[in-house]
């Protein structure tokens, strides 16, 4: 079921009457808007598979190989949930995120499903926004509530798994309570994992209402020479971009391949 127009005027009418505070660092701006995730993945050919009068939310990607799953009602820390199957020439995946994770951030991680960007170190935005990068695999928010870890899933797992996570401050060793996490598995590719590290440390606040949940009393909040309209134009623009973008990419999958008849060289007739 493509997004409605019904289902955007939804989201203007919600921001459009909503001044906005610049919030930061992202790590602690709290939940957003949910659809900046599912309004974008639906503009880019995702269908919802499950009941429409559940708080439940399940997303599956045109070609069933991704699965997203939104459970506010969760037993678990987490909310959030990305499956990717297995394919002949590449292996599945998953990833998870906590409750708190910034929407705009998760949305840089699913969009990148949509527009794949190029390759890079998953480290480096983070490095060039300030934070402390440590010997042992690990980087820290300039607050030091963030932490970013690529660590072995045990000691019988060569490859490393990434985890995030926002926790208040602790005392000596001991952390905080957390705050919120997010985890990708030792396959989750390159690209989605910086997408979503570059999001998180980009220097720029996000936009909240006034009396939005952030998450950790310690954010800093502004008033931000953004109106509530331009929110809405933003969210509508990068909305157009990924279903451009998204038909864009299936008419390059479906195009039809030159068969060699047409190509190669003329064959002579057989001899009776």
């Amino acid at each position: 079921m493509p997004l409605s127009e019904r289902q955007v005027a939804a989201f203007a009418d919600k921001h459009a009457w909503q001044i906005p505070f610049d919030t930061s660092p992202r790590h602690l701006a709290g939940p957003g808007d949910a659809r900046h995730v599912t309004h974008g993945l639906a503009a880019a050919g995702w269908s919802a598979v499950s009941d429409p009068l559940s708080a439940e939310v399940v997303l599956r990607s045109p070609d069933l190989r991704h699965r997203l799953q939104f459970d506010p009602q969760s037993h678990t820390s987490a909310w959030w949930r990305l499956r990717a199957e297995s394919t002949d020439t590449e292996p599945g995946w998953y990833a998870e995120f906590g409750e708190l994770v910034p929407a705009e951030v998760l949305a840089s991680f699913t969009d990148a499903l949509v527009v794949r960007p190029q390759q890079a170190d998953p480290w480096q935005p983070v490095i060039s926004a300030g934070w402390h990068r440590d010997s042992d695999g690990t980087a820290r928010s300039p607050d030091s509530m963030c932490r970013i870890e690529l660590r072995p899933l045990s000691e019988f797992h060569d490859r490393p798994s990434w985890h995030v996570e926002t926790r208040e401050s602790g005392h000596k060793e001991f952390p905080g309570p957390l705050i919120w996490h997010a985890y990708f598995d030792e396959r989750t590719p390159a690209h989605l994992v910086g997408s979503f590290l570059a999001a998180l440390a980009n220097r720029s606040p996000l936009q909240r209402g006034l009396y939005d949940r952030t998450g950790h009393y310690s954010a800093v909040q502004e008033p931000s020479p953004l109106r509530p309209q331009d929110v809405v134009d933003a969210h509508t623009a990068r909305l157009e971009s990924l279903r451009a973008q998204a038909r864009s990419a299936r008419r390059h999958q479906t195009k039809p391949a030159t068969t060699a008849a047409k190509t190669g060289p003329a064959q002579p007739a057989a001899r009776r």
